[in-house]
Formats: C-alpha cells, sequence, structure tokens
C-alpha cells in the first residue's frame, strides 16, 4: 500500500499542472464548506455552556389575534406560572439593564441582566470563584455576580475579588461570585454584570408593574422524563387559571409558547442557514465533477500503463487502488489548502453580517471544523475518483499494448458519463445563480427602502441615570433639557435630541384605544410601539412632522398629556378625519389608561426592522414619560469619535459619574439591521460567482478534451471540403447540448425550490420570470464562450497535420 501511494504521489508532481487545477478546484470548494460549517458547528451543534440545555426552554407570552410573538412575561404572570406549574424542576427569569460603573477608573456602561436569585441554578452554571445569588438576596440586596472578562479587564485579576465592593448606579454592590463568560446570544453583547431584584423596574411603579407590564424573560429546566410536548399541554391549564384568577390584567389574553432553548438562540436562522449549505454543497458537487472528468481524461490517457500492469499480472482491484489512491492525494492536498482557505474567511464572517450573528465565531478552524474538513476531503476524494478509476481500469489490454495505437475518444459509456458531468454542472450553477440573484435583488430593494429617517451624519448614544440621582419623570426630564442646551451650544453640532428608543431598535408597545365611543378593556386593545421622545427629536432625525406642532417646554408632567402619531396610523384609527385635537387612551395608568391629545401627524418609520412596517406609531413627550435610560442623539457633519467626545464633556459637566452605553452612528445601526440579508447575499453571491466559474472551466475542459481526441475526424471534415463555419458550428452544437439540458433542469429546479428562500426575500417574487432569464443568459453566455475557445482552435486546424494525428 505505500508502494501505491508513493507511486501516486510520483505521478502527481510528474504532472504539475493538473496538480495544481484540480487541487485548487477542490479546494474550493471543501474551504468554503469547511467556512459554512464553522458556523454552523458554533450556532447549531456547539451547544450552550450550561448543563443539559436541551432541557432548557424558553416560556413566552403570545398574542395571535394581533401577530404578537415572543412577549415577555409580567411580574404576576411569572409568579403565577412559576407556583402553578408542576412539569418544571424549577423556573427563572431574567432582564437586561445598562448599568453605569463608578470607582474603577473612568466610569463605564456595562452591559447587565437581573436575574431571580435561582437563575443560575436553573441554567446549570457554576461560577469559577465565589457562589450565586442566595434566595434571601432576591428582593432586596445590592450584590453582583461579574464575567471573567470582567473580573480580568476591570478588576486587574483581584485574587480577593469576592467581597470587594463596586459602584453600579450610584449604589455600593457586594461580589459574591465570578462566572466564566456567557454566549453572546444569551444576554447580549459582552455582558459582564448580574444583579437580583428583578421584580423592580426603573421609571416603573409597583402597581404599575403589578398590573401587567410584560418586561421578563422566563425559562425553566425540564423535569426528568418528560418532552417538551408535554410541557405545552400543561400550559393552558395554567393560562386558564391567570385568566380566571386576574381578568383585569394586561396579558390575561395571552397564550404561551415554549421553545428549546437552542430553537430559541438560532431558530430565525435556520432557514437561511439551509440555504447556505445547499448552496455551498452545489460549489462542492461542481468542484468535484470537475476533477472527477479531469481525472477520467488523466486516467484514460494511461491505458498503456494499465494494459502493462495488468499484462504483468497486476488485478483489476489493484489497478483501482492505485487510482483511487492518487485521486485520495488529490483530495488530501485540497483539504488542507482548503482548511488554510477556511481559516482565512472565518473571521470576515461577523464583518459581513455587521456582528448581528447571536453567538461568538470561533476566529479560526477548531478541532470539530479540522475533523470536517479532513473527513469531507477524504470522502470527496474516494467517490470522485472511483468511478474514473473504475472505467480506466476496463480498458481493453490488446488495445493498450499497440504501440503508437491510434487515438480514441474513449468508451461510449466514459463520453456518456462526462457529458452527465457537464449536464450536472449547469443545472447546479443555474439553481445557484437564480436563488443568489433573487437575494440579490431582494437586498437592494431592503437596502433602498426608506427608513422614515436620514442616518447620515447621525451619532446616537445611551446614557443611564441612576434613580437615586434621577428619581422621577420630571428629574430625567430636566437632566436631559440641560444636556441637549449644552450640546447645541457646541460648535458643528446641529440639533440634538432624547428618546426612550432609537429606530431600527424596536422598543417598547403600549395599548391604544380611541377615547370617544365605545372602550373596550385593556387587554382587550390592539397595541402599537410607543416612544417618549423630547422636542427636536423629529428634526434631528429629519422624518417630517406632516401636521401640527412639535413637542415644547409647554408639555410637561403637569399639563395635559400629549401625543404624536405616525400617518399610517392616522389613517387606521381614524380615516379620512383630521386626527389632530383627538384623544387616545394609552397604556393602563388607570382603568382606562392615559387620555392624550393627539398634536401632530408624522412621517412613518421603520422601528423594528427595515423590512417591517408599523401601522401605527405612536410617540409621547418625554416631559411627560420616561425611563431612567435616554437615547441621546446629535445630528452633526463631525466623525463619531469626534460627537462622542463632545457629548462626553457635555455629560461631564453636569454629572461626571455618567458614561455613554455603545456611541455610534446611525448609519451603524442601519447596517446591523441588514446584517443577516448582507451574509446570505453576499455569500450565495460568492459560492454562484465560483459556481458559474467552475461550470464554465468545467464545460471547456469537456469540449477542448473532445476537440483533442476528434482531431482526426475534424482533419477528414476539412480535407472532404468543410469550411470554418462548419466546423466551428459542429464543436458548438455538440458542447452546448448538454448545457441546454443542464440550463432546463436547473430552471426548473430554481422554480421548483424558489418557495424555499420566499421567507428571506423582501419585494421580490421567488419566481420572477425577468431573474430567471438573465440567470440563464448568463450561463448561456459563459458556457457559450467556454465552447466557442476550442471550437475556433479546432476550426484553425490544417488538415494534413490532422489526419497525421489520426
Amino acid at each position: 500500500m505505500m508502494t501505491d501511494f508513493l507511486f501516486a504521489l510520483r505521478q502527481l508532481r510528474k504532472s504539475p499542472g493538473f496538480t495544481l487545477l484540480a487541487v485548487l478546484t477542490l479546494a474550493l470548494g471543501i474551504g468554503l464548506n469547511t467556512a459554512i460549517f464553522s458556523l454552523i458547528h458554533d450556532l447549531f451543534l456547539r451547544g450552550l455552556p450550561f448543563a443539559q440545555p436541551a432541557r432548557i426552554v424558553h416560556i413566552y407570552g403570545e398574542f395571535k389575534e394581533r401577530t404578537l410573538t415572543q412577549l415577555p412575561y409580567s411580574v404576576p404572570r411569572f409568579w403565577h406560572y412559576r407556583d402553578g406549574q408542576t412539569v418544571f424542576s424549577s423556573m427563572a427569569a431574567d432582564t437586561g439593564a445598562a448599568l453605569s460603573l463608578t470607582g474603577v477608573g473612568e466610569p463605564v456602561q456595562l452591559n447587565a441582566a437581573t436575574v431571580t436569585a435561582n437563575y443560575f441554578e436553573v441554567l446549570g452554571v457554576q461560577p469559577i470563584l465565589g457562589r450565586t445569588f442566595l434566595p434571601q438576596e432576591e428582593e432586596g440586596a445590592d450584590v453582583a455576580i461579574v464575567s471573567e472578562n470582567f473580573w480580568r479587564n476591570r478588576l486587574g485579576n483581584d485574587p480577593n475579588v469576592i467581597g470587594r465592593s463596586i459602584t453600579l448606579n450610584g449604589v455600593p454592590h457586594t461580589i459574591v461570585g465570578v462566572l466564566r463568560n456567557m454566549p453572546v446570544a444569551w444576554f447580549g453583547p459582552n455582558l459582564e454584570v448580574w444583579t437580583t431584584k428583578p421584580f423592580q423596574l426603573g421609571g416603573f411603579s409597583r402597581e404599575r408593574l403589578m398590573r401587567g407590564v410584560g418586561y421578563l424573560r422566563a425559562i425553566g429546566r425540564l423535569k426528568s422524563g418528560l418532552t417538551i410536548e408535554q410541557v405545552r399541554a400543561a400550559m393552558p391549564s395554567l393560562e386558564q387559571s391567570y385568566r380566571t384568577q386576574f381578568p383585569d390584567k394586561n396579558d390575561s389574553s395571552w397564550t404561551t409558547s415554549v421553545v428549546t432553548a437552542p430553537e430559541g438562540v438560532s431558530g430565525n436562522l435556520r432557514p437561511a442557514f439551509t440555504t447556505l449549505v445547499a448552496s455551498v454543497s452545489f460549489v462542492l458537487l461542481i468542484a468535484c465533477s470537475n476533477v472527477a472528468n479531469l481525472l477520467l481524461v488523466r486516467f484514460s490517457g494511461r491505458r498503456r500503463e494499465i494494459a502493462l500492469r495488468m499484462a504483468l499480472g497486476g488485478s483489476r482491484s489493484s489497478v483501482i487502488r492505485l487510482f483511487v489512491f492518487e485521486s485520495l492525494l488529490v483530495s488530501a492536498l485540497a483539504g488542507a489548502v482548503g482548511a488554510l482557505l477556511a481559516w482565512r474567511l472565518i473571521p470576515l464572517v461577523p464583518k459581513i453580517a455587521a456582528n448581528f450573528l447571536p453567538l461568538e465565531s470561533n476566529a479560526g478552524v477548531s478541532i470539530p471544523v479540522l475533523a470536517f474538513a479532513v473527513g469531507l476531503s477524504l470522502f470527496t476524494g474516494l467517490v470522485m475518483g472511483l468511478y474514473p478509476a473504475w472505467q480506466s481500469s476496463r480498458a481493453d489490454l490488446v488495445d493498450g499494448l499497440k504501440d503508437g495505437g491510434r487515438a480514441v475518444s474513449g468508451s461510449m459509456r466514459q463520453q456518456r458519463f462526462r457529458r452527465i458531468l457537464v449536464v450536472a454542472q449547469v443545472a447546479l450553477s443555474v439553481t445557484l445563480l437564480a436563488g443568489a440573484s433573487l437575494l440579490i435583488a431582494s437586498f437592494i430593494r431592503l437596502s433602498r427602502q426608506e427608513a422614515g429617517f436620514r442616518p447620515e451624519h447621525l451619532w446616537t448614544g445611551g446614557v443611564a441615570l441612576p434613580e437615586a440621582r434621577y428619581p422621577d419623570v420630571a428629574a430625567r426630564a430636566r437632566f436631559t433639557d440641560h444636556v441637549l442646551k449644552v450640546l447645541q451650544a457646541s460648535p458643528g453640532m446641529e440639533s440634538g435630541s432624547a428618546s426612550s428608543t432609537i429606530p431600527l431598535t424596536a422598543g417598547s408597545r403600549a395599548y391604544y384605544s380611541r377615547a370617544d365611543g365605545v372602550v373596550v378593556p385593556v387587554n382587550q386593545r390592539p397595541v402599537a410601539p410607543m416612544h417618549n421622545v423630547s422636542a427636536g427629536y423629529f428634526r434631528t432625525f429629519e422624518t417630517p412632522i406632516l401636521m401640527g406642532r412639535d413637542f415644547d417646554e409647554s408639555d410637561t408632567i403637569d399639563h395635559p398629556l400629549v401625543v404624536m402619531i405616525s400617518q399610517s396610523g392616522a389613517r387606521k384609527i381614524f380615516g379620512n378625519d383630521n386626527p389632530l385635537g383627538h384623544e387616545l387612551l394609552l397604556g393602563s395608568s388607570k382603568s382606562t389608561g392615559d387620555r392624550a391629545r393627539i398634536i401632530a401627524v408624522v412621517g412613518d418609520v421603520r422601528s423594528n426592522q427595515l423590512s417591517l412596517t408599523n401601522d401605527v406609531e405612536l410617540y409621547r413627550c418625554w416631559g411627560q414619560e420616561n425611563v431612567p435610560f435616554v437615547n441621546l442623539a446629535v445630528r452633526s457633519p463631525f466623525g463619531t469619535d469626534a460627537v462622542t467626545k463632545e457629548v462626553r464633556s457635555a455629560l461631564a459637566r453636569l454629572d461626571a459619574g455618567l458614561p455613554i452605553f455603545q456611541p455610534q452612528s446611525m448609519d451603524t445601526v442601519v447596517q446591523t439591521s441588514l446584517g443577516q440579508a448582507r451574509l446570505m447575499t453576499t455569500l450565495l453571491g460568492v459560492f454562484a460567482g465560483i459556481a458559474l466559474l467552475l461550470a464554465t472551466i468545467g464545460i471547456y475542459g469537456a469540449v477542448a478534451y473532445t476537440v483533442e481526441q476528434r482531431t482526426g475526424e475534424i482533419g477528414v471534415r476539412m480535407a472532404l471540403g468543410a469550411q470554418t463555419a462548419d466546423v466551428l458550428r459542429l464543436v458548438v452544437g455538440q458542447g452546448m447540448k448538454p448545457v441546454f439540458f443542464g440550463l432546463a433542469i436547473g430552471l426548473a429546479a430554481a422554480l421548483a425550490l424558489g418557495h424555499l428562500i420566499t421567507a428571506q426575500l423582501y419585494e421580490v417574487s421567488p419566481h420572477n420570470p425577468a431573474l430567471l432569464i438573465v440567470t440563464a443568459a448568463v450561463l448561456t453566455l459563459a458556457a457559450l464562450l467556454a465552447c466557442l475557445f476550442p471550437a475556433r482552435r479546432a476550426s484553425l486546424l490544417n488538415p494534413v497535420v490532422a489526419l497525421r494525428a489520426d
């Protein structure tokens, strides 16, 4: 066996051109598949770093009548389910928080979470230092658990970290534990601190929270032996008992949905990555068919060697083994090059996706990914080399031993196999090109979609306002007024505003109803995105006020409540009537809600995603309703760093302990919202381009080999009077026949498979005839060019020389 291996190595060294072409072709397919597998491993296969993560579930609320899904739990709902359920060993909850850290260098804003005391017990997570929270610490203790990154980077690996005090939002907290860094998807990017008091929410009174305000993410661990289906079957009885016991709660009409933790983290990515896997597999199949064709030609050209081996007593199986060794060696080399290619590609993916991926990806090729690359390369080497080796080993012994025997074009079976390879390459390429063209067209439409605001030269950053210093709506309103006045006096600051949310980052929702007519109960009212914004917000974001006036200094907490409504919302609620002066009931502050007068109609804004419209969008005045976290926005021609510096200076003049959370441009926010679409478009576009290139090379190789083998026949035709055009027509016609078959199969497959990517398209039909026609035209042109070059060479043959070749 070692002798065969060394012989195969010598044969490859004798043909550096073939070896280089085959290795590079196959390396492209293996490298791209390895890179995609690395992403799939990180997102779907690696698993969450919890004990038995498949037994952990997310529990959400749903309001199907209003198409609302994955709604967070309220405090009373969580307590009711926690105390009444029988299918979980325990339930826990968490909610995100932004905390200011002071006293450890410069003030910084931390991404944090508040959790129930049993939270890490439910996850099955043990601290690397210290302990987790105690039950008695859940409601009132100022304690914290920090991440390993926080401990190492902010506290300098302090060995006495347990018991150390840190100041969060102006309140000293005692560190009781250190946890390993958690996956990004579970808590958000770079989460560093966990605290208790999950049933308190800044800006919301206890009485208001108990009306059914949803903000908690509920999780549970399945009891041993129970399935997810049994858990789902147990939910309706809890829904009914909650509805019966608390009919007046905001969320009493909700139903419940339960998903496993792994599915909850990456479920919405599965269709997209299924498409990517299919696409990159097509590239590998095309690469394999190309190399298989090369191997068939190469092995067929060694008929004399095969005949000599068999004449000297070699068995057919030994010949097959020798050639398969050669194929495996090619694929092993390609696997090594492919792994190197994947190593370079993997770090680029988060950048292409604008860091939208829910889990951190490994920076390089991990052991499982490397094992995949090795296994894939060996498997492809075996599969692609077996048939050519088997076919070539069937050579006629006598004919193969003839010295200088006439060249043959190979058996009919070999010719048919090569044509099948061309048909397969074209069909796969058309399907891939059609999918890529649809996604590209969709991405172009989506990226050109009007968001309702102008992101250029617009800066935004968050600031958490400690409730100890800013305890109420009026105090927070005064602070933001002072900050905005300081900023507007700064050179280059064109306008500024404050808000509870920024576009494309979702936010809170509120119940609403017309104040006139029959007033329905709160839990039966429709829900709309609600934003608290300051005066100047629409000028800063350049969203037009179509009717009415902006908020002003008279809109304070002790004045009548006012609200603005989006254009689509005004049309939905009031039809053709003028909405100005009408009143809406908002939220559930009282039995009917806050009564607010409409003072303006504003342009529609995409507040959640660029691809989603909101038929109703509501804006309340920051001076009348706000929360202890403010998003500052500044329009300025200066860069992000310069504006950040200016905002920090303004904050320091008013409160030196307030850092900025995630300062960025709105262009970055828009790009992040396009992350998944860009990733899919880029990768599928690259795959389609490579598939087109490989298919063109494959067609060229098949036609060129046919021309070479039929040199004598072409010479006879030309000697009998065939013209250049006749030869061109003959070669091109025969070369394009399998191409047309492949086109027909590929277009049919594209039409049949179009529905698989429908959910990933924006305002583009999966059966768009124009795009399919363009796809077919591009591949036809590429195939025609691939046929023309060898056809042109054949038409220039000297008949005498061609006849001698025969």
